[in-house]
């Protein structure tokens, strides 16, 4: 599914960043440009809402939105390795190649078939800006909102991630950071994701989506797709290594993982030399 206008400047964008080595950088257009002080009113706002009673009925209504559609738009979706997280307990770290607005849907499925009624997204501040039923999802389903700030990331934050760890429950952290709409490739991570199961001393369930072209057109730009989840060996943390330890070498494991099963899916050898196949389902103008 499409969400959004045109993607051509945002592949354009992508170019560069590979170009230049910028893995991590936002190459979307048109999301909320918002001040540090509007940044700060969205999350304080979300925060002091998430414990009345109104946010409560609309959390679980958003919930069950999510995962009903999550399982119509995977109905196709294939689940390969799924035995790598029969024995989990507890809460865990989920990490994910980012690459479409959806794609947690397919990550929701996964883990929901692994036991884990619930999946907490660490999603941008700005997210909470956005308007429409996109809106409604992020203002009201399970939404641990990051904002660049040393003091809420020291505090707040931490906070909400080692609760909803103690209470048992998964949390997707992207972290490649930003979307790169239908990039195929794993790009190298940031360590944050690792950083937080190793201080809260809980696994990382490692995830790789292959994004495959189906023939039928999705709009004139695209054609439609289907995913296969990967669920990889799932990373523990050394109780003997200190946090910073445990973190980078967590990091290091989680993107050999997703590496080796990339080159495994599409056959051929990682490389960032951006290619015209590098974007899923994408028809090239003119073709």
């Amino acid at each position: 599914m499409i969400i959004g206008g045109s993607k051509t400047q945002v592949i354009e964008n992508i170019k560069q960043a590979t170009a230049e080595g910028r893995f991590n950088d936002k190459v979307e257009i048109g999301d909320p440009d918002l001040s540090a002080k509007e940044k700060t009113g969205q999350v304080t706002r979300y925060l002091k809402n998430r414990n009345s009673l109104i946010y409560r009925f609309l959390n679980v209504c958003a919930r069950a939105m999510v995962d009903t559609g999550s399982k119509v738009l995977n109905r196709h979706t294939e689940i390969e390795g799924l035995e790598n997280l029969r024995d989990l307990e507890g809460g865990v770290i989920v990490t994910s190649n980012h690459f479409n607005p959806l794609d947690n849907t397919a990550v929701r499925v996964t883990v929901n078939r692994a036991g884990y009624r619930q999946l907490f997204l660490v999603s941008q501040d700005t997210n909470l800006a956005m308007k429409g039923w996109i809106g409604f999802i992020m203002n009201h389903e399970d939404i641990i909102p990051m904002m660049k700030s040393r003091q809420y990331l020291s505090g707040s934050f931490e906070e909400q991630i080692a609760d909803t760890l103690r209470k048992g429950h998964a949390i997707l952290i992207y972290p490649e950071q930003e979307m790169w709409f239908n990039y195929r490739k794993p790009r190298p991570p940031k360590r944050g994701a690792y950083y937080y199961a190793a201080k809260n001393q809980v696994p990382v369930v490692s995830l790789f989506v292959e994004v495959r072209d189906l023939r039928k057109k999705d709009n004139e730009e695209f054609r439609k797709v289907r995913y296969t989840v990967h669920v990889l060996n799932t990373i523990y943390p050394d109780p003997d290594r200190s946090i910073r330890e445990n973190s980078m070498q967590m990091m290091k494991q989680d993107y050999e993982q997703k590496v080796k099963v990339y080159e495994r899916a599409y056959g051929k050898k990682l490389g960032y030399e951006f290619e015209e196949d590098d974007i899923a389902g994408w028809i090239p103008s003119g073709d």
